[in-house]
C-alpha cells in the first residue's frame, strides 16, 4: 500500500482524524512523515501498529498501557491476536445469546425471565486473564519503572541502539552461530536490555529469539538495518547461547 493521507486512513479504519492526531501528539502513533502543508501521512507500518492499538483497546487497555506494551522489546504480536480471536469469539456468543433473549422476549412476551444472556462474566474474566499476562508480569513491571521518566529522546536513543546490536549481528550473519563474535553480540544483546528495558534470562532471551525470527513487523525491522537473514541468524545464535 502506498502512503496515504490521515483523511483516507480515517475512511479505511472508521478512527476519527482527531483520534489519529490525538495519537500522534501523545507519541502513540506517529506518522511515517507530513506533507508540506503539515498533514499526517501513514504507510503500512503505521497501520499495522493502529492494527494493535485497535485490538488492545478492544481488550479495554487504557492509552498509556497500549503504548508501553506494543513498545516493549518482547512485545508478541502473535499472542495479542489469539488473545484478540478468542475474545471475540466470547463476545459472538454473547451476542448470539441476547438474540436469542430478544426473540424470546418477542416470542413469548416481557415476562420471559431468562437473564443468562446478560451474564458477560466468562468475557470479564478472559480480558482480566489477558491484561494479567500482558501487564502485571514482573519484566513489564520493571519496564515501566524504567520508562516512567524517558522523554522521547531518550526513547529514540535506545532504540537506535538497540537496533545497532541487529546490525553488528547482520555484519556476521554468514559466521557460525556459535562462533565467538556472533555469542559475544547475543550477550551484548541480553545486557542491553537486562540495563536498560527489564532482567533478560536466558529464558526469556530465547523466546524472543523465536519471535526475532517469528515474521511479520519484527523480523522485517531486523532484516531492514541487519540484512536479510539477520533475524533467523540472530535467533540461532540464541538458542546456542542459552544451550550452553
Amino acid at each position: 500500500m502506498p502512503v496515504i493521507t490521515v483523511n483516507e486512513v480515517s475512511k479505511l479504519t472508521g478512527v476519527s482524524i482527531r483520534t489519529l492526531q490525538y495519537y500522534d501528539t501523545i507519541g502513540l502513533l506517529k506518522p511515517c512523515d507530513y506533507t508540506e502543508s503539515g498533514y499526517r501521512l501513514y504507510d503500512d507500518t503505521s497501520l499495522e501498529r493502529l492494527q494493535q492499538i485497535l485490538l488492545f483497546k478492544e481488550l479495554e487497555f487504557p492509552l498509556k498501557d497500549i503504548k508501553n506494551i506494543i513498545d516493549a522489546p518482547n512485545f508478541d504480536r502473535n499472542k495479542a491476536l489469539e488473545q484478540q480471536i478468542e475474545l471475540l469469539t466470547l463476545k459472538k456468543e454473547h451476542l448470539e445469546n441476547l438474540i436469542m433473549f430478544a426473540k424470546g422476549i418477542k416470542g413469548i412476551g416481557v415476562k420471559y425471565m431468562d437473564f443468562k444472556a446478560f451474564d458477560t462474566r466468562k468475557i470479564d474474566e478472559y480480558a482480566k486473564r489477558a491484561k494479567e499476562q500482558w501487564g502485571d508480569t514482573p519484566e513489564y513491571k520493571e519496564y515501566e519503572e524504567k520508562a516512567k521518566n524517558w522523554t522521547k529522546e531518550d526513547e529514540m536513543k535506545m532504540e537506535d541502539e538497540f537496533m545497532q546490536i541487529f546490525v553488528e549481528l547482520g555484519a556476521v550473519k554468514d559466521l557460525d552461530p556459535a562462533s565467538d563474535g556472533a555469542q559475544a553480540l547475543v550477550k551484548k544483546l541480553q545486557d542491553y536490555i537486562t540495563d536498560h528495558f527489564y532482567t533478560c534470562s536466558d529464558k526469556i532471551l530465547a523466546g524472543l529469539g523465536k519471535m526475532y525470527s517469528g515474521g511479520g513487523e519484527l523480523t522485517e525491522n531486523i532484516d531492514k538495518v541487519g540484512g536479510t537473514g539477520t533475524a533467523e541468524f540472530t535467533d540461532r545464535a540464541i538458542e546456542i547461547y542459552c544451550m550452553k
